[in-house]
């Protein structure tokens, strides 16, 4: 007998060739097996009793078992079983390998009649475990407060777990699958009988049939007869019926049926899916509406019309727009010069407005009204949006303008002409309705300005000034990088202004200049874009005061120099936003040069204890954006000190040499 067994008080008797045990928990019952194979599958919480005759019925693990179970299958291997509170005894003829694995708590008496029954190590048996095979080495046990007993010659345990019932079959082959909780007598006299999964049975089970592979029930309390040899159920938890089958062809009457109940399908929870607004009007930059389906623009009566999907009306969504369609949402000044356009949702059924013309790609609705006209204005609140809004349509989308300015048109058609194929439609002065399969009114565009958030988007300020360079032939993409002893001269490119903010002395600038090496040009923006945008590139150093002609450093090569300068006033805010930060995204070298009070032509016109001198911020704080203008962009010029702008020049030449 193999080693291991502790605290043991079970009587073991076998007589079967060889028996190892597998393992049991809690038996409270008595398993008798005649058959000659039978081998129990997994069974929990039986109350039942269960008798079989069959030669061969495998069990599984079965867990707290208050029932008998009697088998006379020649060969019953049981698997684990678990807190058995019944007997279990067989007595099968002859089993050639009844290899039984560990038990666990049994409170019973395990009677095997095997000639070898290899048991594991078993620890606190509280039973009498005799045996007289001649080979039994048992299996680990625990707890054991049953009688075993097998005179079966191939008994092999499979688990079992919480029986109290009695199972008795007569048939040859009834291998029984997991059960919980039964408190029935199970009889089957099938020859071949698998028990399948079965959840809270009250009924009796009688069965003789040869075949008949039973389903998973739950809460089954009725009366399950059939007449099947070979009868797999399913795993069985909590039942409380009567099994009883004696033979192949006979089968004894079952009881009453109480109630069948069929296992209820899981419940799934309706999934709503989140409509996205045809219009979003929560940007701070623009509104913007994305139409797809069917779209009719009416231009006489700045409508647009859009047959909404029927999800979209049952959510009760928004069905009407009001939108200005420029890119400066935040400048309430600039959004009194855009017209409204009205976008309507309206169900299928409602009158639409008949198509005079059909488009079959895409419109952009956008308005040159607002600050065009300013440059600066014309790239950071048109152009660029108009750019970010339309480039993936690579000039297959059709342009339609509010607000049109024929002579903006003119100035930039070298630019409109790369981002569509097809000529604008004025639609403010359209009569006829132009429908369309996908519209977008409004354009994108970032708050920070001149500026492409590359990680938002799919494209970069980088690729918008190769658009730039393509649109005006613009041969230079990179500055000119200097080496010590190269006598090719820097361009050094100031930018005049005729009006505001002029440098007086600009031939004094432009003769230092040119004593430290660099090759001087001063010019000043004109409606000519693509010239201007030609002298533009071909300079390495751009120096400008603050204001809209510094808008033309997107036409700068890469690596150039920038170099800005900031008129008196506190002028360093709004000088980085508008044009510091966004040229260091177009990759140019930015450079600051801030005048002194002494610098500026403001201490000609004003006593020098004058709050404008003394504290620029008041003026700001009491009077706002218009009462700073006034004062400091519209009436100060700038008087460069030569000496002290010096050091930033040469600044910029060390900067062209890396």
């Amino acid at each position: 007998m193999a080693a291991g067994f502790k605290s043991m008080m079970v009587r073991d008797t076998s007589s079967s060739p060889s028996m190892p045990s597998g393992p049991v928990t809690g038996l409270s019952e008595m398993n008798i097996s005649s058959s000659s194979s039978p081998s129990l599958g997994l069974m929990t919480h039986f109350s039942e009793e269960n008798t079989s005759s069959s030669p061969y019925i495998p069990s599984g693990p079965a867990t707290d078992f208050s029932e008998k179970t009697t088998t006379s299958s020649s060969s019953p291997p049981l698997g684990p079983m678990t807190d058995l509170s019944e007997k279990n005894t067989s007595s099968s003829s002859s089993s050639a390998s009844p290899p039984q694995g560990p038990m666990t708590h049994f409170s019973e008496n395990n009677m095997s009649s095997s000639p070898s029954m290899p048991s594991e190590p078993a620890a606190d048996l509280s039973e009498k475990n005799t045996s007289s095979s001649s080979s039994p080495p048992p299996g680990p046990m625990t707890g054991l407060s049953e009688k075993n007993t097998s005179n079966s010659s191939t008994p092999s345990l499979r688990p079992m777990t919480h029986f109290s019932e009695k199972n008795t079959s007569s048939s040859p082959s009834m291998p029984s699958g997991p059960a919980t909780d039964f408190s029935e007598m199970n009889t089957t006299s099938s020859s071949s009988l698998p028990l399948g999964p079965m959840t809270l049975f009250s009924e009796k089970n009688t069965r003789s049939s040869p075949s008949i592979p039973s389903r998973p029930a739950t809460d089954l309390l009725e009366m399950n007869t059939s007449n099947s040899s070979s009868p797999p159920p399913g795993r069985m938890t909590d039942l409380s019926e009567k099994n009883t089958s004696s033979s192949q062809d006979t089968v004894k009457a079952a009881e009453m049926v109480i109630e069948k109940t069929e296992p209820v399908p899981e419940k799934k929870e309706p999934v709503t899916k989140k409509m996205e607004p045809l219009c979003n009007v929560m940007e701070q930059g623009a509104d913007i509406c994305d139409l797809q389906g069917n779209v009719r623009i009416q231009g006489n009566s700045s409508t647009v019309f859009f047959v909404s999907p029927p999800m979209n009306i049952l959510a009760g969504t928004n069905n009407s727009w009001s939108i200005k369609p420029y890119a400066r949402k935040f400048d309430g000044q600039a959004m009194k010069r855009v017209r409204e356009w009205s976008v309507k949702s309206i169900s299928g059924h409602e009158e639409l407005p008949r198509c005079s013309k059909n488009h079959s790609v895409p419109a952009i609705l956008f308005s040159g009204g607002g600050y065009t006209g300013n440059q600066f204005h014309d790239f950071s609140d048109v152009l660029i949006p108009l750019y970010l809004t339309s480039r993936k349509y690579n000039g297959e989308v059709q342009f339609l303008i509010t607000n049109k300015k024929t002579w903006w048109i003119e100035k930039y058609g070298a630019i409109l002409r790369k981002l569509t194929r097809y000529e604008l439609i004025d639609i403010d002065k359209e009569e006829e309705v132009h429908c369309f399969s996908h519209v977008t009114v409004g354009l994108k565009r970032e708050l920070q300005e001149l500026t492409i958030n590359a990680s938002k988007y799919s494209y970069s300020m980088r690729d918008f000034t190769e658009l730039l360079r393509s649109s005006y032939s613009l041969k230079r993409a990179n500055a000119i990088k200097l080496r010590d002893g190269q006598r090719k001269m820097p361009k050094l490119l100031i930018i005049a202004r005729s009006r505001t903010r002029r440098f007086t002395n600009v031939e004094e600038i432009s003769k230092m200049a040119r004593s430290l090496g660099y090759k001087v040009l001063v010019a000043e923006a004109t409606g000519n874009i693509s010239k201007f945008a030609k002298i533009v590139n071909s300079c390495d150093v751009l120096v400008g005061v603050h204001g809209a002609g510094l808008t033309n450093i997107i036409f700068l090569p890469e690596n150039a120099i920038f170099i800005q300068v900031l008129p008196f006033g506190g002028f360093e805010w709004v000088a980085a936003n508008y044009y510091g930060n966004p040229g260091k995204v177009m990759n140019l070298k930015y450079m600051e040069y801030k005048i002194s009070k002494e610098e500026s032509t403001l201490i000609q016109q004003y006593p020098s204890d004058h709050e404008i001198l003394t504290n620029p911020r008041e003026i700001f704080r009491k009077q706002g954006f218009v009462g700073f203008k006034s004062v400091f962009m519209d009436k100060q010029d700038i008087n460069v000190d030569v000496n002290s702008f010096r050091p930033t020049l040469l600044k910029a030449l060390e900067l062209l040499h890396r």
